[in-house]
């Protein structure tokens, strides 16, 4: 079993950041890929980032250039920077334990983290 918290999230202005955390704990994998979600009242959760265990990050398209992935093995912490954020962003935000390419890893999500935007 994997346990995920995440942490961070807020009540921001248009504009602002913030900086996610997500701390794994268990049964953890050094190769597992993890991600970001987020999911914002009556819309489909959507994928926002990835990471794979040697670095190689992913970013949706509406959020290139102002997002930032990261993780630290050592801590088994992935982040999230989030500049400039605006106000279609609010969402909870969700981290995920997860890889494609070997699912007896496992599929483990955190209970999100509420990220308002106000404008």
């Amino acid at each position: 079993q994997v346990q995920l918290v995440e942490s961070g999230g807020g009540l921001v202005q248009a504009g602002e950041s913030l900086r996610l955390s997500c701390a794994a704990s268990g049964s953890i994998s050094g190769i597992v890929d993890m991600h970001w979600y987020r999911q914002a009242p009556g819309k489909q959760r959507e994928l926002v980032a990835s990471i794979s265990s040697g670095g190689s990050t992913y970013y949706a398209d509406s959020v290139k250039g102002r997002f930032a992935i990261s993780r630290d093995n050592a801590k088994n912490t992935v982040y999230l920077q989030m500049n400039n954020l605006k106000p279609e962003e609010t969402a909870v935000y969700y981290c995920r334990y997860y890889s494609d390419f070997d699912v007896s890893l496992g599929d483990y999500w955190g209970q999100g983290t509420q990220v308002t935007v106000s404008s």
